[in-house]
């Protein structure tokens, strides 16, 4: 199967109505290709799963500012304070997830786990209408695991078979999203042989991944140039 695909090929596989994760924090690690991509395609009413949405105008942004987003769940939406803007007109739906949960609850959707009992926000407004239980005299809520139809995330190397290395801090939600999807984009800077990626530096196994593609944008000190 060859995984090497164009970004507007693979943009194809997000429908209306589905559960899209986005890696990144910020527009750092971010697969702002893919999520340029995503400002073309049709698809809306999209559950988006990402630590933030962008910045203003930025990223996740433009697709914010384009409707499409109905909900959001992440950690850290104050990169983007038009999300609380719309939030508070009744345009969005937003479910905020301590970040530290936000990962481990993407970790145990990949790993089969239905869900798993934190001490992160019990007894606060985030456990409202949460399972709570006392475990050795500490109160406990039941957080669910996050699972999406399709994962777009950002790598820095891949070989033609779809293994994976992260630059940096780009290994902060690309690897567990890659794992709690159904399927698997994963835009990347630079394109290799198989055998050219050292197997002790690879972070995600290609078996996770289903179409790769190479990735127009690279951010700088400067902001995000395209490149040539």
């Amino acid at each position: 199967m060859d995984k090497l695909k164009t970004a507007k090929e693979a943009i194809q596989q997000v429908q209306t109505g589905n559960t899209v994760m986005v890696g990144g924090f910020g527009l750092v690690g971010a697969p702002l290709t893919m999520i340029e991509e995503l400002t073309k395609h049709e698809a809306y009413d999209l559950t988006i799963v990402s630590n933030n949405v962008g910045e203003e105008g930025k990223g996740l942004g433009k697709v914010l500012r384009q409707g499409k987003i109905k909900k959001a769940i992440g950690s850290y939406f104050t990169s983007n304070r038009e999300v609380g803007t719309l939030y508070n007109e009744g345009k969005i739906d937003v479910q905020l997830v301590p970040q530290g949960t936000f990962s481990e609850s993407i970790r145990a959707g990949g790993a089969g786990i239905g869900g798993y009992y934190t001490k992160t926000g019990a007894g606060t407004k985030l456990a409202e209408g949460k399972e709570e239980k006392i475990m050795n005299g500490e109160k406990y809520v039941l957080e669910e695991a996050i699972k999406g139809n399709v994962a777009i995330i950002k790598a820095d190397k891949a070989d033609t078979l779809g293994n994976l290395q992260y630059y940096k801090t780009a290994r902060n939600f690309n690897p567990v999203m890659a794992t709690a999807a159904d399927f698997v984009i994963a835009e990347v800077d630079e394109i290799v042989d198989v055998g050219e990626l050292d197997p002790e530096s690879i972070v995600t196994p290609h078996l996770y991944v289903d179409v790769v593609v190479r990735s127009r944008y690279q951010l700088t000190k400067e902001g995000v140039v395209e490149l040539g």
